[in-house]
């Protein structure tokens, strides 16, 4: 077995590691559900980028996982690296869609099944942190549970939480924006005119991160630094409708899965600076 085949495995083991670690306050079952269930959409999300990346004989690597033993998530997903150029955007396109709906996939079904196994409490007695709703995550808890009254709030089973996750990683990487999985999907869509919708959807990002999310501060930073998409190979070849289609569907998955505050309690940075500022409660 080579060294590089080693660390790859190394890394997947250690992440198996520090999110069975989150989830061990509720105990092992639940831990290992929720190390199981989210390890299965992170390793889902990166093999389709993999796979197809390889049907075009584009060089990639196998994902490298990364473990964090520290709340709220346990990882910070992982990544694969491709070298080379892309051969054109229909290629750039199936290579940049098909992880985030590859982890959707899984995604919804965990979700259905977790928010089905959780329970709603009184506010006042819920003593966690309360999460932000994707209107994916919202839509999918409303044909699960018949209705949750006022002053009420879903407590997520591990499967839910793990869920939750899923589509807050899609979200991130579907963000229209630089290399990011929908910055790809952008590009073959629009070409050199990507960068105007990006910049556009820049623009409301740092409007989330001012009165919605301080959360996002370090991501808008990341991307401002890779924010320029290399060309493919073949620029010229336009997509066929089918592409074009699956593309504009997936940037809605982006709409639908996108989470403004992830944690209802991390308020935006404008606020959080008055309050700073001024002492506000």
């Amino acid at each position: 077995m080579n060294q590089k085949l080693n660390k790859h495995i190394l890394l997947f083991i250690l992440t198996i590691g520090t999110t069975f670690l989150i989830g061990l306050g509720e105990g092992v079952a639940a831990a290992a559900m929720y190390s199981g269930a989210l390890m299965s959409i992170l390793l889902c999300h990166e093999m389709g980028h993999y796979l197809t990346a390889r049907k075009y004989g584009v060089p990639a690597t196998l994902p490298f996982f990364i473990p964090v033993p520290l709340p709220p998530f346990g990882t910070l997903g992982a990544i694969i690296k491709m070298k080379g150029n892309i051969p054109n955007r229909r290629a750039l396109l199936d290579i940049g869609a098909a992880g985030p709906l590859a982890g959707l996939i899984v995604s919804i079904p965990v979700i259905f099944i977790g928010v089905k196994l959780s329970r709603t409490v009184e506010l006042q007695e819920s003593t966690i942190g309360l999460l932000g709703d994707s209107l994916l995550f919202s839509w999918i808890t409303q044909l699960s549970i018949e209705n949750i009254k006022q002053g009420q709030v879903l407590v997520l089973h591990p499967l839910a939480y793990a869920g939750w996750v899923g589509l807050l990683v899609t979200a991130m990487n579907l963000m229209p924006v630089g290399q990011l999985d929908g910055g790809h999907i952008v590009y073959a869509l629009f070409h050199k005119r990507s960068r105007y919708f990006s910049l556009v959807v820049y623009s409301v990002m740092v409007y989330v991160l001012l009165f919605h999310s301080a959360m996002w501060f370090l991501w808008l930073i990341l991307l401002a630094i890779f924010h320029r998409h290399p060309p493919t190979l073949n620029d010229s070849m336009p997509l066929d409708p089918k592409r074009t289609y699956i593309g504009v569907f997936t940037l809605l998955v982006f709409i639908i899965t996108f989470t403004p505050a992830p944690f209802v309690e991390v308020e935006g940075l404008v606020p959080l600076l008055l309050k700073i500022k001024w002492g506000f409660t």
